[in-house]
């Protein structure tokens, strides 16, 4: 296998010495710093030393960063990765097809080989837009045999993952007391690094009798956090909240997903418990979960981070997630001001915090905050350059974290560092298999579509446009 080189000719290898040079970096630190002509020196896939002019390594490889801008690897804290083959089958879904489709009817046909294709390109294209961990909200292991290939899937992508274990055809209790989900965890998760955790991931939706109290104490006693969805709209709601909140499962570790329409009392609930949300807005406002939920959190102060939740709607960036939240949050500030008849004169939410939220708020969420998050000195490199000469759009650069939230893209992502590995750069992937993600989600789609039919298969991904009504315009012509 030939050895990764840059375009200059310099070698990619893992392990080697990396800093960049004289780029605008945005520590996400607890005071949020910014250099305006910074380094960041990366030894032995830490970061080293921050400053300006630094002294490197002589064999360290050097990147330009001029023009260009050094943040935190993002985060993802909720994404449904095993459902990535069918990216964009259901843009016109709304969330009751959704559970239909996938809960009710199809999700059944997935194979493992199916999982490990929609995770492996998951994976890959988290990386490809500088998102450094991703949480694996993987609802779809039927069985310890779907989740070996959903973890052989993201053991081939040399970036940091959490696998969410999930089991959508099973009620919680009972997978979580089957013996091969011990097993596996024993054998695939128990004393692995940081780059591969573990969260069990459920729904309480059972009812007064709460049957899911048998999943989180068996999350309890391997000592792991629980990733639910709350605060969904005819699914789940502050009877959730408050079956978990009362009998002591919501903790400061406890990733509640959505929350877009609960009462105050569920709010405050929350805030109490130190529990933190994950947003997906593009989700929630497409979908119908509620009003996406940054706009009263931030009310409550809770805690937040930002998912994508699943490619078979939306986009798998964490831009376009900073984008739509901003949106939406600000949005409903004007909507309440209207509603009183007042006009918003200074907005309640800014461009750097919705960066902290997909940065920061992830590793706090995820328990890892004293290891990536943010650029400081003895932290995991997990790195991101923003740079793309060939863009007109990547200058200037006025406000960073303007620009971060409200002009960069996935194809600004320049070079994407990894525990002190380059898996991405000069907008190219490094030491990663396209190829073979491009040929195992094919046979997926190949296997779905052809178990499903034709008729089943358009079906699904066009369902029946709802009715509308048309106004009649009185002041048109006849």
């Amino acid at each position: 296998m030939n050895k990764p080189i840059s375009s200059s000719g310099e070698s990619l290898e893992h392990g080697r010495p990396i800093i960049f040079r004289h780029g605008i970096v945005l520590t996400m630190d607890d005071a949020h710093r910014i250099l305006k002509d910074g380094d960041v020196l990366i030894v032995d896939g830490v970061i080293r030393e921050i400053g300006t002019n630094l002294q490197a390594p002589a064999d360290a490889l050097e990147i330009d960063a001029k023009g260009g801008i050094i943040m935190p690897g993002m985060i993802d804290t909720h994404r449904h990765m095993w459902q990535t083959a069918m990216r964009a089958y259901g843009a016109d879904w709304t969330l009751s097809q959704y559970f239909v489709w996938y809960y009710l009817e199809y999700g059944k046909n997935f194979r493992p080989q199916d999982v490990y294709a929609g995770n492996l390109l998951s994976a890959i294209e988290a990386v490809d837009a500088g998102v450094t961990t991703s949480v694996d909200w993987s609802h779809g292991l039927q069985t310890p045999e779907y989740a070996d290939a959903a973890v052989d899937a993201l053991e081939s992508v040399p970036a940091r993952f959490v696998l969410g274990y999930g089991n959508i055809q099973r009620a919680p209790w009972e997978w979580t007391a089957d013996p091969g989900f011990r097993e596996f965890y024993n054998r695939r998760i128990h004393g692995k690094t940081d780059r591969l955790g573990f969260q069990i991931a459920f729904d309480v939706v059972a009812g007064p009798e709460f049957p899911e109290r048998a999943a989180f104490e068996v999350a309890r006693e391997l000592g792991v956090s629980v990733n639910t969805h709350a605060g969904v709209l005819g699914a789940n709601g502050d009877d959730s909240i408050r079956l978990m909140h009362e009998n002591g499962f919501m903790t400061p570790d406890t990733i509640l997903v959505h929350c877009a329409t609960l009462s105050d009392d569920s709010y405050h609930r929350i805030a109490a418990s130190g529990s933190s949300v994950s947003v997906s807005t593009e989700s929630e406002q497409s979908a119908g979960q509620g009003y996406p939920s940054s706009w009263k959190l931030r009310h409550f102060d809770i805690p937040i981070s930002l998912s994508h939740d699943t490619s078979v709607w939306w986009s798998a960036d964490l831009f376009t997630a900073m984008r739509t939240t901003l949106g939406a949050d600000r949005s409903r500030q004007h909507f309440e001001a209207h509603l009183k008849g007042e006009t918003v004169t200074q907005l309640d939410l800014r461009a750097e915090q919705v960066i902290d939220w997909a940065t920061r708020g992830g590793s706090r969420a995820l328990g890892l905050d004293d290891k990536v998050g943010s650029l400081e000195v003895g932290k995991r490199a997990d790195v991101v350059l923003l740079k793309n000469d060939e863009s007109p759009v990547m200058f200037p650069i006025v406000n960073p974290y303007g620009h971060v939230a409200m002009q960069a893209q996935r194809a600004d992502v320049h070079t994407v560092v990894v525990d002190g590995n380059i898996l991405k750069h000069e907008h190219r992937l490094i030491g990663i298999d396209l190829a073979k993600a491009r040929n195992v989600v094919e046979e997926t789609v190949n296997h779905l579509e052809s178990t499903l039919g034709e008729e089943a298969w358009e079906a699904g991904m066009h369902p029946a446009l709802a009715p509308t009504e048309i106004i009649d315009n009185p002041y048109k012509y006849v």
